[in-house]
């Protein structure tokens, strides 16, 4: 049975841009085909299992030919798959999708086409240029700034008649060709001090944008070395500045987030609000035990523990996946006080329907070891439910007030080589780099890592700054408050100096 094709316009950069009809889509496929220029959030999206095929296309170099792309759309159609082909912008203002509608035609594959926010459009807005204005522009056109031919990437428009339009102009893909644009412009009679402006990576945190009229714009842009992906526009509009208001104060601050995958992105989520530029430096995996013994001998006694420790959410998640394994009664529970080391804990304990009697007023590790031996008796047991790398502080509190404890191992946390490397060698771009544990700074500066010279490592709590400190004397913030919001606040309030 033949699958279908959904054509999607992913939008341009933000990858919030993207239509909710295509998101949907997204979120069910079983196979996106995507482009270079995609936001890698959105394939977040995707389901576990989904295929992710890599089809990209950029100024210069091709990762597939486009009849391959066609070949694989109906290869995975044919499979009987549910196939999203992810364009950035929208798939028919230079997208090639028409190409692509052609070939589903042609072998009667099901298809439908959901439109995108062209960059066309997105990105001059982004940078406070409308296309179109009262008076100013009644009507915008949009021109490719390059296309292949005869295996020679030229002008496809013929830049006389352009020069004689009224409106805006709003080229795409043309910065490898701008003064040939420029130029070309003004020799058939566009005015030298026309307005224009040139913006790259619109709609990001990276967003750069150089004004100026027509005849020194190249000059102005080959001075700052602007990067592709850019638009070009050229009309009266460009002199107007609409820059929205809303206050972002971190954008334009490179930030690195390091840790598990659910970590950076609870991270990434908050800073980008704010306008940072985060890069995700997930390079730790949570590996819980799937056969775990001593963890069935101690639930068999359950009934002897008064308090269960939890030190983060990724444990109370692996222990109650492991009881429903077991088929564990939760009511066996029903004696157990639990104790959490902070807010995030406490909130995945809570989905359970179960709340922490005991949190500490300082989310750490320190405060909830002497927490515990302030408020649970000598004679109580108190199992400890955490992960191998777990911070040796904890126990050693307890030991010294002579507390009676298990501490169980429920998972470990591996390290990817690849992303740490990758991690490694982001940092040096870094105006900041965040660490949610002493394991996650141990990950960053295992095999020769470091944290360069300019750059400031956030701390969530005084348990992983003594970490950091072990590997040198490096320039560090320590949150207030010990948990994601903690460290934003840090972050604002150094940038705010």
């Amino acid at each position: 049975m033949s699958g279908k094709v959904y054509l999607v316009g992913a939008g341009c950069g933000d990858p919030e841009l993207i239509t909710w009809k295509g998101l949907n889509l997204l979120r069910k496929c079983d196979v996106v085909l995507y482009d270079d220029l995609v936001a890698p959030k959105l394939l977040e999206e995707t389901k576990q299992d989904c295929g992710r095929i890599f089809v990209g296309k950029r100024y210069g170099r091709h990762s597939l030919p486009q009849q391959e792309t066609n070949a694989l759309l109906v290869e995975k159609a044919k499979e009987g798959k549910m196939v999203v082909r992810l364009k950035g912008g929208d798939p028919f203002v230079f997208g090639r999708g028409g190409e692509e509608v052609l070939a589903l035609q042609a072998e009667n594959i099901p298809y439908e086409v959901v439109s995108g926010v062209t960059s066309s459009i997105a990105v001059p807005a982004a940078a406070g240029i409308p296309v179109t204005h009262r008076k100013t522009a009644r009507s915008f056109h949009v021109i490719t700034g390059h296309t292949a031919a005869d295996g020679e990437t030229t002008l496809t428009e013929n830049l006389d008649t352009l020069a004689k339009l009224e409106g805006t102009l709003v080229f795409l893909m043309g910065l490898h060709h701008l003064e040939e644009i420029c130029n070309g412009l003004m020799q058939g009679g566009k005015n030298p001090e026309t307005p224009a402006a040139v913006i790259s990576k619109g709609t990001t945190p990276q967003q750069k944008t150089v004004r100026g009229n027509l005849s020194e714009l190249a000059a102005k842009v080959r001075e700052v070395e602007l990067e592709a992906p850019a638009v070009i526009v050229i009309g009266e509009t460009a002199e107007l500045d609409f820059t929205g208001t809303i206050p972002r104060p971190l954008y334009g601050v490179k930030i690195g987030v390091t840790g598990t995958k659910s970590i950076t992105r609870k991270f990434r989520d908050r800073l980008e609000e704010l306008g940072a530029a985060v890069t995700e430096m997930d390079y730790s995996t949570i590996v819980p035990y799937r056969e775990n013994p001593r963890l069935e001998k101690e639930l068999q006694k359950i009934s002897d523990y008064p308090w269960a420790v939890f030190t983060s959410p990724n444990g109370v998640e692996i222990f109650f996946d492991y009881l429903k394994k077991l088929k564990f009664d939760v009511r066996r529970l029903a004696n157990l006080n639990f104790a959490v080391i902070g807010t995030g804990t406490a909130a995945a304990l809570e989905k359970r329907g179960i709340y922490a009697s005991f949190l500490p007023e300082k989310y750490d590790v320190e405060s909830l070891a002497k927490g515990l031996c302030d408020i649970v008796k000598k004679e109580e047991k108190i199992l400890i439910l955490r992960a191998e790398q777990g911070s040796e502080i904890l126990t050693e509190i307890l030991d010294e007030a002579g507390m009676n404890y298990t501490d169980v191992k429920i998972y470990d946390i591996h390290v990817d080589e690849d992303k740490r490397r990758f991690a490694n060698e982001k940092a040096q771009e870094m105006d900041f780099i965040t660490f949610a544990s002493g394991s996650g700074v141990r990950g960053f500066m295992e095999n020769g890592g470091a944290i360069p010279s300019g750059t400031k490592a956030v701390c969530i709590g005084s348990s992983t700054a003594k970490m950091l400190k072990k590997y040198g004397d490096y320039e560090k913030i320590i949150a207030e408050t010990f948990n994601v919001d903690g460290v934003v606040d840090a972050i604002l309030k150094e940038v705010g100096k």
